[in-house]
């Protein structure tokens, strides 16, 4: 069952942009108190609250370390990672639950928890995954029961309004913020995470190759998998709320060239970043 656990600190693990190695450590969470630590501290990004660090368990051996994000839809909210997080054959990575980290409590950003949630029920696998005509899709989602989160559990979700339509532009260069924890890095006596500046690469709207996904140029690593890809609101921020900005994106992996000389070319520094609209395929009753 869904469990909240005590703050817990440990190493990280790595793989593909998930990260192997040490690293440092009720309802719908929208709280009417300010987002503040203590007074004297700085107004919140909410962005920041719609993060959270993932790590990958199997039993009590901890596996590996990655990010993700909140996703609601109607009453029912959803945590966004990679899809690689949860199962990944090739590297033998099978993870039976995974922990996120809860603030709770929205006067002092220091306070969390760990929320332990299982990964299979009954022999069966609860997240769900896509693809289509171009394959697999690296975007996975698990529901969270709301009612096992703490009372005063303080965090943020994209919403359907915050994905993309017809009226918002996407220019080529854009500049776009990614949002989560590199090598597991963060601000670990906030538990907040960093972003990371980045442009899109390829067109946006266009698939790349045919995959369901579009190029960032951005400088990432591991424990990146699952990170949220946003770019700010402008035209249309009144109908977003408190959080004015727009989910295009789902971090995935560095995209690299099989043909690169690993001693004379340095690595292309390209990303892919699968379209965040496949969430409302994989969050439908």
């Amino acid at each position: 069952m869904w469990t909240t656990l005590q703050h817990y600190q440990g190493a990280c693990i790595a793989r593909g942009n998930c990260s192997i190695g040490p690293c440092s450590e009720a309802q719908s969470g929208m709280a009417s108190n300010p987002l503040s630590a203590p007074s004297s501290a700085p107004p919140i990004d909410p962005l920041l609250l719609t993060s959270a660090r993932v790590v990958t368990f199997d039993g009590q051996r901890l596996l590996t370390n990655a990010s993700g994000f909140f996703f609601e839809r109607g009453d029912r909210l959803f945590l966004v990672t990679s899809r690689h997080v949860m199962i990944d054959e090739p590297s033998r990575h099978f993870p039976d639950r995974i922990e996120i980290e809860m603030h709770i409590d929205s006067r002092n950003m220091t306070q969390s928890t760990g929320f332990s949630m299982p990964l299979y029920r009954d022999g069966k696998s609860v997240w769900h995954q896509g693809s289509d005509t171009g394959g697999e899709i690296d975007v996975a989602v698990i529901e969270i029961e709301r009612n096992a989160l703490p009372a005063t559990s303080v965090y943020r979700a994209f919403t359907p309004k915050h994905l993309c339509n017809a009226s918002d532009s996407v220019p080529l260069g854009a500049s776009l913020l990614v949002a989560g924890f590199p090598l597991g890095f963060h601000d670990a006596l906030h538990h907040l995470p960093v972003v990371r500046h980045a442009v899109n690469a390829s067109p946006f709207g266009l698939r790349f190759q045919g995959k369901g996904y579009f190029l960032t140029d951005a400088r990432t690593h591991r424990g990146t998998s699952g990170a949220s890809v946003v770019m700010r609101a402008s035209a249309r921020a009144d109908g977003l709320g408190e959080l004015p900005w727009l989910l295009l994106g789902v971090h995935s992996s560095r995209m690299d060239v099989g043909t690169r000389d690993l001693k004379l070319d340095e690595a292309l520094g390209l990303n892919c970043a699968w379209y965040a609209d496949i969430l409302l395929t994989l969050t439908r009753d």
